[in-house]
């Protein structure tokens, strides 16, 4: 143990960076991989990407998980917290892509070899970033345990996984619509594209019959692709088009004839009820084409520029097509009307270009068989997900998946295991290159250049971490892991997928239960960022009010499905609460470094009793909270009972006390109390709080070890007649403060007070303590009787049926006090309809920004709140005039 003086203020700084080393040193974080005595505990951290930096959406993830696992080991469970980082395909080519650019490289001039190298160094020397910045909120990972989603182990695993799904006909090759991104020159898959509302327009665009008569005309917010089009669909229900006589039409600017025909996915409602199928560049257009066998006319190319089946176009950027085709459809008399049109357009969710659904080769996982087993696995409770209102967001999504295109046209990945025989074409799936052709004993054999989808290797984080696919003692101890914490925003990319693998692969679920958190936003609800400038950096209010405030902050306002409002102000307020404990363990060891006993029930005074019972009841609510996932229900019963049961009410019952004014019995019985009380918070507090606690525990006589080796505390029964005779007690000065502050009577001025209460055992339980009540409520008399009239000139409060008196007189000058309250009335008024006013205002209220319009309406309700207060004391001061 450290020195038992506690220094007068609390710097969190020098005290997070010890602790932090001397847990890392001890091994505290440490899981072990054999099966042991103590229950089994696992989480496994979602991986921040390597290119990444600490923001809020971490700060929130890791503080949940990490409150779980130190909880978990007091308890006494032997605990994995499984870290490591993710590659990050796209994001960490375009990292290092344009920091070669800087030296004027690009990665062709490298060639692929080369730049993957280039990669590799980048990683090294920035890849430890964002893992030094989970230290810094004291994330307590077995770090010698860290993984990375490209390391050795993980290689295998991929590797393993895709040649035996491929074997058993669950990944696949074909000529598929995809999202494809022309700035990064890769696929996405449907989740990674973002949508965002365009202010576009919808072109009518007139096709003529084949003898040139009439003809349909369709609608379309992408002309340019018109150029592709091989037929146009009419719904058969649509009586527009029954009996038409014609059964093709001229393709405008191509002068080919493309077939009319019927399908019943044509939207009669929208447009004109005739749809161009351009099977080539449109998702729905590739089904219709499948259903009727159209040709794929593919007329923008990987590049965005225009193909060579793009005829006189050829060459052109996709955009700039557009314009030269609505102004070639204008001159040829075909384009019917121009609307404007606001629409959902795709966007790459890393580089923010528009996409465009394109025919491409490429490789897929057959998401159905998968699913299925998923699906069950939710429906038969083996995995729960909280809080539950996600349940039917997983199946509405896993009911309707589509099957999952998992490559990517990059160089940093994991490079497909598939090689294609130069001679025979013939395509080899298999674990390590192949020297030879099965088929026909040919040795030129070309690996597939693409690389796997990031979320591919995520999605068997759960198993490969641990070994997989050795059947390791990590994986027979901790596999399926405890909890998933994740943010909803990753549900499908990652939840689902590793619920897929998992069981696939291991035969059982991935996580027992999926505790789903909510954004973290700003102070007014607002989503942080950096373009509305909101956006609050973690490691920065970690510098400027300490680990522990943040994390506080964090957890107490972590509500199931309410997004986390953020704001300094927040972690100042719970600055104040970490001082406000360090104050008084302060206070406490000065009493408790003068020598204690280990506590007995001999000599305890009610406020002892009381304190006891409180903290049995707060043990018991913070295990059920966090064992369900209720991390701000678990915060606040700590802070009501640090802040103001603690610290508010028994510290300063037992003062007299602790100063020998009750006699030595009852000053060891209340330091004996204290230390265990304080002791007992402090392992309580430790998930939430670690730096401070473990500090403060260092300085507390009678600990041992670390406090991340201590036991969680055990609820034992509540002291029902000590709760209900305290609460009558800190009720009846309550009552006596609040009249107090009503009447505006200084805290130095000692008062006379008269209790009156009917109830025998109520009088008996004032009589017998009502030193508390005089010394707490700073009273010169206090006079407790059977019944009576009420004295003249007192102020009343009634606290569980007794009367309470508070005589005012020579205390107050009832007239003065009067004039006061009177002036004050009138200038609060005034200055109410002044606002209310503006508020009537409709020029303002159109005008005035939004928040400017709140804080008026706030300035409203205030002066009203306090107007009702200025009030109600007036009436009251005239009632006891009178």
């Amino acid at each position: 143990m450290s020195s038992n003086f506690i220094e007068k203020g609390y710097e969190p700084h020098d005290v997070e960076k010890r602790w932090y080393k001397f847990w890392e040193e001890e091994q505290l974080f440490a899981a072990s991989e054999e099966e042991t005595q103590k229950r089994s505990y696992s989480i496994v951290i979602p991986p921040p990407n390597v290119t990444g930096v600490l923001h809020m959406g971490h700060a929130l993830n890791n503080t949940l998980q990490d409150i779980l696992c130190r909880y978990r080991r007091l308890r006494g469970d032997n605990v994995l917290w499984m870290p490591g980082t993710d590659h990050a395909g796209i994001a960490t080519q375009n990292v290092v892509e344009k920091n070669l650019a800087t030296k004027g490289i690009d990665r062709h001039q490298l060639g692929r070899e080369k730049f993957i190298e280039a990669v590799w160094e980048w990683r090294k020397e920035y890849g430890d970033a964002i893992i030094n910045q989970l230290k810094r909120l004291g994330a307590s990972c077995d770090w010698r345990r860290e993984r990375f989603t490209m390391d050795e182990g993980l290689y295998r695993a991929v590797r393993t996984v895709f040649v035996q799904l491929y074997h058993e006909g669950l990944i696949y090759r074909g000529n598929y619509i995809i999202n494809w991104c022309h700035r990064c020159h890769t696929a996405l898959a449907d989740l990674e594209v973002e949508h965002a509302e365009h202010n576009g327009h919808l072109y009518h665009i007139r096709y003529p019959f084949e003898d040139g008569t009439g003809g349909l005309v369709v609608a379309t917010t992408r002309p340019e692709t018109m150029l592709g089009d091989t037929a146009v669909a009419v719904n058969p229900d649509d009586k527009r088009y029954q009996n038409i006589g014609h059964d093709r039409v001229r393709l405008p600017l191509m002068n080919r004839m493309i077939p009319i025909i019927e399908d019943n996915y044509v939207d009669t409602s929208f447009g004109t009820g005739a749809l161009k199928i351009t099977p080539a560049h449109d998702p729905n257009d590739f089904e219709i084409g499948k259903r009727h066998d159209l040709p794929n006319v593919k007329v923008i190319g990987d590049d965005g520029i225009m193909t060579a089946d793009a005829g006189r176009f050829t060459g052109l950027d996709r955009f700039k097509c557009r314009e030269a085709v609505v102004e070639a459809l204008e001159k040829e008399g075909l384009l019917e009307k121009v609307e404007d049109y606001n629409h959902n357009v795709g966007h790459c969710y890393r580089c923010k270009t528009i996409i465009e659904p394109n025919l491409s080769k490429q490789w897929f996982v057959k998401t159905g068989p998968l699913a299925e087993k998923a699906i069950q696995a939710v429906k038969n409770g083996r995995t729960k997900i909280v809080p539950d209102i996600w349940t039917k967001t997983y199946f509405d999504w896993m009911n309707n998946i589509k099957d999952w295109c998992i490559s990517r046209q990059i160089w940093w990945g994991h490079q497909i295991p598939a090689w294609t025989c130069s001679t025979c074409e013939e395509v080899i799936v298999a674990l390590e290159a192949p020297e030879i052709c099965p088929s026909c004993g040919g040795s030129n054999l070309v690996q597939e250049t693409d690389v796997l989808d990031t979320w591919f290797s995520s999605a068997l984080w759960p198993f490969s971490t641990m070994g997989w696919p050795e059947n390791t003692p990590l994986l027979k101890t901790f596999y399926p892991t405890s909890v998933l914490v994740t943010g909803f925003d990753i549900l499908f990319f990652w939840v689902a997928r590793m619920m897929m693998m998992g069981i696939h692969f291991m035969k059982d679920v991935p996580f027992k239960d999926v505790y789903v958190h909510a954004l973290v936003r700003d102070e007014a609800g607002k989503k942080m960022s950096k373009s509305t400038g909101n956006v609050i950096d973690p490691i920065s209010i970690i510098e400027k009010y300490g680990t522990d405030a943040f994390r506080f902050t964090l957890a107490a306002f972590a509500a199931q499905g309410r997004d986390v409002k953020m704001s300094e102000k927040r972690v100042e307020g719970y600055r104040h609460f970490i001082n406000k404990l360090w104050n008084a363990a302060r206070f406490a060891m000065m009493h408790i470094n003068k020598g204690f006993n280990v506590l007995h029930q001999e000599n305890l005074s009610l406020p002892d009793r009381w304190i006891i019972s409180r903290l049995h009841r707060v043990t018991a609510k913070v295990s059920d909270a966090l064992d369900n996932y209720r991390f701000n229900d678990a915060a606040s019963a700590l802070y009501k009972f640090v802040w103001h049961e603690f610290c508010d009410w028994y510290l300063e019952a037992i003062k007299p006390a602790l100063y020998g004014k009750k006699g030595k019995a009852q000053q060891e019985a209340s330091v004996s109390v204290l230390w265990r009380v304080l002791k007992d918070t402090l392992v309580l507090l430790h998930p939430f709080i670690p730096f401070v606690t473990e500090e403060i525990w260092h300085k507390l006589p009678g600990t041992e070890k670390s406090i991340m080796q201590a036991t969680f505390p055990t609820a034992l029964s509540d002291d029902v007649e000590a709760e209900s005779k305290m609460d009558l007690i800190t009720g009846i000065i309550t009552g006596i403060r609040n009249v107090r502050g009503e009447m505006n009577i200084p805290p130095s001025m000692n008062l006379d007070v008269i209790i009156q209460s009917q109830d025998d055992a109520q009088r008996e339980t004032i009589e017998r303590h009502q030193d508390i009540i005089i010394n707490l409520a700073r009273l010169k008399t206090l006079l407790v009787s059977h019944r009576g009239e009420r004295p003249k000139a007192s102020a009343t409060s009634i606290v569980n049926g007794a009367s309470i008196f508070v005589s005012l007189e020579g205390i107050i000058d009832f007239s003065r006090e009067t004039n006061r309250l009177e002036k004050e009335i009138d200038k609060l008024t005034k200055e109410l309809s002044t606002v209310s006013n503006k508020l009537k205002n409709e020029d303002f209220l159109n005008k005035a920004p939004e928040d400017v319009v709140a804080k008026v309406k706030a300035k409203q309700g205030f002066f009203l709140e306090k107007l009702q207060k200025l009030q109600s004391n007036l009436d009251r001061l005239k009632a006891l005039e009178a």
